[in-house]
C-alpha cells in the first residue's frame, strides 16, 4: 500500500503533485489514478491518516471535531474585532486525511441554481454541476425527478437512528409560523421550505468521506501502483521555475514529526492544490505568487502577480441557540457528548446512535417583504439588490440540533439547538503570509459582521426572532438555555412563554431600542459556521481572479487549485456537496489537459 509518514527515499520525482489530501484532494488523485495506473501520482496531507479511525467513521463524534484543541481539526483565529465587541472569530478546519469530509455535519446540502448561475463561467454552468453532483453520490432517498444520482461511490441516506419526537415537533412549529415541508430541498430550486435531512451516510450507518470512498480502495487493489500518499507532511511552497510550476518542498509535520527536514519532490507535468481557502493561499504566496505588495511585505520574490489570492475571503455566519427541553436522554447527544455513556460498548455493539449527527431537519428560509421593509432602509436596498429577484435565493439555514452545543458536563437535562445562519453575507475577510516560513503566522481576518452598512447584523436580527418564534412553539421546549438580550425592563421581547399551551402562543413585538440591544447581543455571540471560500476565484484576473475557467493559475503554467477556494461567490448550503463536484469538474479537465482519455 502506497501510504507513507516518511516518503520513500526513491521517490524523487512523480507525474502530478497533489498538494493536500482532503475532500477535494482526494477524489482528484483517485480520478487521475482511474485513468492512468501508469501516471504516478503523490498526495500530501498534512494530518494524519483516517483509515477505520472510529472518531471519523461515526457521524455522532462530530462535535469533537470543533471543540478547542479538536485533535483531527486545525483552528485559525481572527484578530480582536469591534465588529464581534471585542471577540475573536474561530475557524476549524479539516486537519486529517478526507480534510473536511472526515470531520464535518456529514448533511447532504446542495446549492442553488442561481448560486452556479451566478459563477458565470463557461463549462460550470447549474446544469454542468449537476452532472458532476450526480456522479459522486447514490442517493438512497425519494427521486421522482431524476436529480440524484445513483451510481458514486459515496452513499447519501437517513440516519440510522433519528430523534423522531424533536424532528416532528420542530416541524409542527415550522408549518405554524407559515413555512412548508419539502420532499426534496436539494433539487436546486426550492426554498422557504424544509426536508428531513439525507446524510453522507451508508445505510449501515458509517461516514461516507472521501478518503474512504475514493482514495483507501484505490490504496489497496493492487490496481494503482503509481498512487502514493504521504500523510503527516506539510508543503511549504511550491517549486516554480521559468513560470511553470515543477514540484513543491514540503516538511514533516512537527506536530506528529518533530525535527525533520524540508525535502523536494518534483512533478513532471502538475501541481494541484487542494490545501483549502486557508491553506491554499499561505502556499501560493510563499512560493511567489500573489499581490506583489504583499510578496514584498513578507519578504518573498515575486514570481506571479495575482492579487487576488487571499482576498475576499467569504464565509456563512451563524448563531446557536440552546433550549431547554422535556426529550429524554436517548433522544439527544447529551450523554454521549458528556461521556455519560460507555462509548466501548455502543461502538462494540454498533449502536444506531453512532450514525446520527444530530441534525434531522435543514431549513432554507426567505423574509416576507413587510419583514425586509421592517429592517431598515439600507437593508431594504440591499434585499432589492441580491434577493428579491432571484427567488430561489434563501437568505438563512436553520436547522434543529439534537444537543446542547457547548460543554454538556456544564448543564443538566437533556436539550435541543437551533442553529441559525446566513448564507450570503456581505462582509469579507482575507487570508495572507507575513513572512517566507510555513511557521510565519498569518494575517488571518474572517471579516464578520465588518460589512459597513450592516446588512449582516440586521439578517441576524431576523434570524434571532424567526428562530424563537419556532422554538417557542415547539412541544418540547421548555426554555432558553442562553443568556437573553439586556432588553429593557418591561420589554415584551422577555416574555418567553413555557408553560402556555402552544396554540396559545403570539408573536413577541419588538421595540426600536429592542432591536439596538438585540444587535449588540448578536455581535458578541456569531461566529464562523465552517464554511471558507472563495479566497482564490474563478474570475477574470481583473475582477480579483485567481484561475481561469480550466482551473490554471493566472501567470503560472503547469499550477492548478481543485477546491473550494475556488468559488467565484457564497452559496446556500454545507460546502461539502460542492467542493465534492468542484473536484469531479477539476479531474475531468486534468485527464483531458494530460491527455489521458476519458475514464
Amino acid at each position: 500500500m502506497g501510504l507513507y509518514t516518511k516518503l520513500p527515499e526513491d521517490i524523487q520525482e512523480v507525474d502530478v503533485i497533489v498538494a493536500g489530501g482532503g475532500a477535494t484532494g482526494c477524489i482528484v488523485a483517485s480520478r487521475l489514478a482511474d485513468a492512468d495506473p501508469e501516471l504516478s501520482i503523490l498526495v500530501i496531507e498534512s494530518g494524519i491518516n483516517n483509515y477505520n479511525d472510529p472518531m471519523v467513521v461515526h457521524p455522532a463524534y462530530f462535535y469533537s471535531h470543533i471543540i478547542p484543541g479538536a485533535k483531527y481539526a486545525l483552528t485559525h483565529q481572527g484578530p480582536k474585532s469591534e465588529h464581534l465587541a471585542g471577540r475573536q472569530a474561530s475557524l476549524p478546519v479539516g486537519h486529517i486525511l478526507g480534510g473536511g469530509s472526515s470531520v464535518n455535519m456529514v448533511l447532504y446540502s446542495r446549492a442553488q441554481r442561481s448560486d452556479y448561475e451566478a459563477w458565470k463561467t463557461p463549462g460550470w454552468s447549474p446544469d454542468e454541476m449537476l452532472a458532476y453532483m450526480n456522479k459522486t453520490e447514490t442517493y438512497h432517498g425519494p427521486d421522482p425527478e431524476g436529480r440524484h444520482g445513483h451510481n458514486g461511490p459515496i452513499q447519501v441516506s437517513p440516519s440510522k437512528f433519528r430523534s423522531h419526537r424533536l424532528m416532528d415537533d420542530f416541524m409542527a412549529a415550522f408549518n405554524k409560523v407559515g413555512y412548508r415541508e419539502l420532499e426534496d430541498i436539494n433539487k436546486m430550486g426550492p426554498t422557504n421550505g424544509a426536508m428531513r435531512t439525507m446524510s453522507y451516510i451508508d445505510p449501515e450507518g458509517r461516514r461516507q468521506d472521501t478518503a474512504h470512498m475514493y482514495l483507501h480502495p484505490r490504496l489497496r487493489d493492487d490496481k494503482h501502483p503509481n498512487l502514493h500518499v504521504l500523510v503527516e507532511s506539510q508543503v511549504e511552497r511550491v517549486l516554480i521555475e521559468n513560470q511553470k510550476a515543477v514540484g513543491v518542498v514540503y516538511r514533516p509535520n512537527p506536530q506528529y514529526q518533530p525535527g525533520g527536514s524540508s525535502r523536494t519532490v518534483k512533478a513532471k507535468r502538475m501541481v494541484i492544490m487542494n490545501c483549502g481557502a486557508l491553506g491554499t493561499p499561505p502556499v501560493l504566496e510563499r512560493s511567489g505568487v500573489g499581490n506583489p505588495k504583499i510578496l514584498e511585505r513578507a519578504g518573498v520574490p515575486l514570481k506571479a502577480d495575482v492579487p487576488g489570492i487571499g482576498h475576499d475571503y467569504e464565509d456563512h455566519q451563524g448563531i446557536m441557540y440552546p433550549y431547554k427541553s422535556i426529550l429524554t436522554p436517548e433522544e439527544t447527544l447529551d450523554n454521549f457528548n458528556a461521556l455519560r455513556v460507555d462509548h466501548d460498548v455502543l461502538i462494540k455493539n454498533k449502536d444506531a446512535l453512532l450514525s446520527w449527527n444530530s441534525v434531522d431537519i435543514q431549513a432554507k428560509l426567505r423574509p416576507t417583504e413587510s419583514e425586509v421593509a421592517g429592517l431598515g432602509e439600507e437593508f431594504q436596498e440591499m434585499w432589492n439588490r441580491d434577493f428579491k429577484n432571484i427567488p430561489d435565493k434563501p437568505m438563512m439555514i436553520l436547522s434543529p440540533c439534537g444537543c446542547f452545543p457547548g460543554d454538556p458536563t456544564t448543564v443538566s437535562g437533556q436539550h435541543f439547538t437551533l442553529v441559525g445562519w446566513n448564507l450570503y453575507p456581505s462582509s469579507r475577510g482575507h487570508v495572507h503570509i507575513t513572512g517566507p516560513g510555513i511557521d510565519d503566522p498569518l494575517d488571518f481576518n474572517p471579516g464578520i459582521l465588518s460589512d459597513p452598512r450592516g446588512t449582516d447584523v440586521k439578517q441576524h436580527v431576523w434570524m434571532y426572532k424567526k428562530q424563537l418564534e419556532i422554538a417557542r412553539r415547539m412541544e418540547v421546549f421548555q426554555g432558553i438555555a442562553f443568556d437573553l438580550p439586556a432588553f429593557p425592563s418591561g420589554s415584551k421581547a422577555l416574555s418567553i412563554e413555557v408553560s402556555d399551551p402552544v396554540e396559545e402562543v403570539n408573536d413577541i413585538k419588538y421595540t426600536a431600542e429592542d432591536d439596538k440591544v438585540l444587535e449588540q447581543w448578536i455581535r458578541e455571540h456569531v461566529n464562523s459556521i465552517w464554511h471558507p471560500m472563495a479566497t482564490c476565484k474563478m474570475a477574470p484576473k481583473e475582477n480579483n481572479g485567481v484561475v481561469n475557467p480550466t482551473l490554471g493559475v493566472y501567470g503560472i503554467q503547469g499550477l492548478k487549485i481543485a477546491d473550494i477556494s475556488i468559488s467565484p461567490s457564497n452559496i446556500g448550503c454545507n460546502i461539502c456537496n460542492t467542493s465534492l463536484a468542484i473536484a469531479e469538474k477539476a479531474a475531468d479537465i486534468f485527464i483531458q489537459e494530460l491527455g489521458l482519455g476519458k475514464h
